[in-house]
């Protein structure tokens, strides 16, 4: 409520980045007042359960809800956002250059279609800056995903070494990777879903990870976020891949490029389009690639999540874990307890003991 009537109203009257800069930045310096945290954590945050916590990669997930990228994009509020009721979350996504995205204004508001447009182009701070920002992280209680790009002026040919570069300077202080190969908003990012550029760049990724592992002494995991906006051949072919990569799973999906049943005057506006015109195909897409594995390479569904239903639709069609972004910006931080309660009463409901059982139960 206080998110409602107070600061969403607030919020709301102001450009979406500023609002954006606000929330994050206000996070980010207000954790260091001594109480922020355990005061956030009791009005956010969640009570792990075993029959809520996930073990996946060699990772436990204390439970399925989790923050998606683009919100975090250079890991200022990690510990705030930890404490805000999430099983996991991602920062990124993160280039090795700092660059400044796209020209502005490149996120929009489109309140009447409960959704965002946003272009802005992967503007961060770089790797680099990441890195010093994660090893001065002082608590680390939920998994932290890094969400690893490539730089705009990087041809796609090259791109491999972006992704190789980012995986090097932040190998230490990811839980797991995200391979962000599906943003429409990076000239030609998504060619490298097609073909044999996705081959040769998952191949040299992976190449990376093994090099690091053996640098390090600890195996981490890859995940692959694809898009969307595929017909079912390109689908096939790209989960395919993946699969044979080596790649320990897939996000799905990314932002979308549809336009369909959109009634808002912002409709027309560039850009990639996330909230609740996204719910059905995304899980379209989620069931999709759970009957072309089997259900033997984990899914993280993510696109249009605003209630717990919408959440435990994208489990039973084959997600062991769900994310959110767009829902977090209208709904406030109040919305991850009651997605991580609800699909709880959802899962007892439907007689299982564990959120696993639910997993890809569509299916059978």
């Amino acid at each position: 409520m206080l998110y409602r009537n107070i600061f969403k109203p607030v919020l709301f009257r102001m450009d979406p980045e500023k609002a954006h800069h606000l929330v994050i930045g206000g996070l980010g310096a207000g954790v260091r007042i001594p109480g922020t945290l355990a005061a956030m954590q009791s009005m956010y945050g969640i009570t792990s359960t075993p029959d809520m916590t996930t073990e996946l990669f060699g990772i436990t997930f204390p439970g399925p809800v989790g923050l998606a990228a683009g919100l975090d994009k250079n890991a200022q509020a990690v510990a705030g956002l930890s404490a805000s009721g999430f099983g996991f979350m991602e920062v990124g996504t993160v280039t090795p250059k700092p660059q400044p995205g796209n020209e502005q204004p490149r996120l929009f508001r489109l309140p009447s279609d409960r959704a965002l447009i946003n272009r802005m182009g992967f503007n961060n701070e770089g790797a680099w800056a990441m890195a010093d920002r994660l090893r001065h992280l002082v608590d680390h209680p939920i998994p932290i995903a890094v969400n690893i790009g490539k730089n705009k002026v990087t041809p796609n040919e090259e791109a491999a070494e972006d992704y190789k570069a980012c995986i090097s300077e932040l190998y230490t202080y990811a839980d797991f990777f995200v391979v962000n190969i599906s943003s429409p908003n990076t000239p030609d990012l998504r060619n490298l879903q097609h073909g044999n550029e996705l081959k040769e760049l998952l191949a040299e990724v992976m190449q990376e990870m093994n090099a690091q592992a053996q640098n390090h002494g600890t195996s981490k995991s890859v995940l692959v976020k694809i898009a969307p906006d595929v017909s079912d051949a390109e689908l096939e072919y790209m989960v395919e891949t993946i699969r044979q990569s080596g790649a320990a799973g897939i996000i799905a999906t990314n932002t979308t490029l549809s336009r369909d049943g959109l009634t808002h005057n912002h409709a027309g506006e560039t850009g990639g389009l996330s909230g609740r015109p996204l719910t059905e195909r995304s899980t379209e897409i989620i069931s999709r690639v759970y009957r072309q594995t089997e259900g033997k390479l984990p899914i993280i569904g993510c696109g249009g999540i605003f209630s717990s239903e919408d959440a435990y639709d994208k489990i039973k069609a084959g997600s062991s874990l769900v994310e959110i972004y767009t829902s977090f910006i209208y709904e406030g931080p109040q919305i991850t307890r009651r997605l991580h309660n609800g699909i709880r009463e959802l899962m007892q409901r439907d007689g299982f003991a564990h959120i696993s059982e639910a997993v890809g139960i569509a299916h059978r």
